[in-house]
């Protein structure tokens, strides 16, 4: 399975990913903030902000295809939270704040997707970590990226041994039940691991930080 499917495009070369880790960190807050404070009546400030994010992404040569690809799956999600507000009212009012949230979303969206495309998140953490962000967070997300990869290989293996012993096709009830089960022993297997690398990590004197060569 690829490691890199969560930020294909971070180690590039390009003036983008040159940039230092704060002040790239700096720019996209701003963008979002910058995005949280403008009423969607102005909405050719929306405008020019999503244009700058897409001259960036095309600097730092990530695919426009890729960005399509992440949007399709989360326009699904803001949309459903935005139609909750017009939906709540009869569809008689609210398609201003639902209009809102659906921009404000999807240009945070973007600036975050440009950020981690740019930055390796193993850089981004000793970023937030400089700007204030919580040690004990910071750690939470350190190991989340660590092994969300080994959860996903162990998925893998579980799908397939499950694939080389059915031999029969099965109903939809028999399919939500399989998956089920499935995602079941996923999550013992993972608390187990969980347990074992915490005992590991205490053994090895850990105490909460998170230390780097920088």
């Amino acid at each position: 399975m690829p490691r890199d499917f969560l930020d294909p495009f971070s180690r590039g070369s390009t003036i983008c990913h040159r940039l230092p880790d704060r002040l790239k960190l700096i720019m996209v807050l701003a963008v979002i903030v910058a995005a949280m404070l403008v009423p969607a009546a102005y909405w050719p400030v929306h405008g020019c902000l999503a244009a700058a994010l897409f001259l960036a992404m095309s600097i730092a040569g990530i695919p426009l295809r890729y960005l399509l690809v992440r949007l399709l799956f989360f326009l699904p999600m803001i949309l459903g939270l935005a139609i909750a507000v017009p939906a709540s009212n009869g569809f008689a009012r609210g398609w201003d704040v639902a209009l809102t949230v659906l921009m404000r979303g999807t240009l945070s969206f973007m600036g975050v997707l440009w950020l981690v495309n740019t930055t390796p998140f193993d850089r981004l953490l000793v970023a937030m970590r400089r700007l204030g962000l919580p040690q004990t967070l910071a750690a939470i997300l350190s190991f989340m990226y660590r092994y969300i990869f080994v959860v996903f290989d162990e998925l893998q293996r579980m799908r397939e041994a499950r694939r080389a012993r059915s031999f029969t096709r099965r109903g939809f009830f028999a399919a939500w039940q399989s998956n089920a089960q499935l995602i079941g022993m996923l999550l013992i297997r993972s608390m187990d691991r969980a347990e074992r690398v915490h005992g590991a990590m205490c053994a090895r004197g850990f105490d909460g930080e998170i230390r780097t060569l920088e």
